[in-house]
């Protein structure tokens, strides 16, 4: 793929529709719990909304052509990614190396002592630049995580300083009574399961004995 060439598939991944229907908005709720209490507003939107956004940003001084690979990188993903005294592991599609436009990869992992799989597709490729991976099937009703990386502009140091950021948008299958749950479980969950595999993509990336190596060659 030439570099600075976009290409996308379809919006995919929604699951199948639950009984109690579908809302999907940003959750805006977050700010009033920070500030030590939820007032009606927030309550109402936690009750009227269904799609959690993540949004993480990591620094890391290392080349983008690297971190970009690494992020799309099985192997980089399963390592060090062990919950609940199970590893995860990529056990159907493209299950090693670089992942690319179009290729599929089911994950088999533990969370919450439960056993699950999760079938993803990249449907966005824009190396270095930007990729998409959208959920297929999965616990989830819908799921899609966006991966941005750009140099920073202005720093002359050696290596270069790479931001590497995420959007993770998903709606879990939990009835609106559910929300309160969702919010203070599910979304931290999930956002520390993403800091994660950033730590360990920024750990391989920066690796003194070149270990980034052994998962691009």
């Amino acid at each position: 793929m030439s570099r600075g060439r976009f290409q996308s598939l379809p919006n995919l991944g929604k699951g199948p529709k639950r009984r109690w229907g579908i809302l999907t908005v940003r959750l805006i709720p977050e700010r009033l719990v920070s500030q030590g209490g939820l007032n009606a507003v927030g309550i109402h939107a936690i009750l009227s909304e269904r799609m959690i956004t993540l949004e993480e940003t990591t620094l890391i001084a290392a080349p983008i052509d690297r971190i970009f690979d690494l992020a799309r990188s099985v192997e980089v993903h399963v390592a060090g990614n062990t919950h609940f005294g199970e590893q995860a592991v990529a056990e159907a599609g493209a299950t090693s190396g670089l992942l690319g436009l179009g290729d599929t990869v089911t994950w088999r992992a533990r969370h919450f002592f439960v056993r699950q799989r999760l079938t993803s597709q990249i449907t966005a490729f824009d190396r270095p630049a930007y990729f998409q991976d959208t959920m297929l099937r999965g616990a989830f009703d819908s799921m899609q995580h966006d991966h941005y990386f750009r140099t920073l502009p202005g720093i002359s140091s050696e290596p270069a300083l790479t931001e590497m950021r995420d959007v993770f948008r998903f709606a879990a299958p939990i009835p609106p009574l559910g929300r309160f749950a969702e919010l203070l479980v599910l979304r931290r969950y999930m956002q520390a399961l993403l800091r994660e595999r950033n730590a360990v993509v920024k750990r391989i990336a920066e690796s003194p004995t070149k270990a980034w190596r052994q998962y691009l060659l």
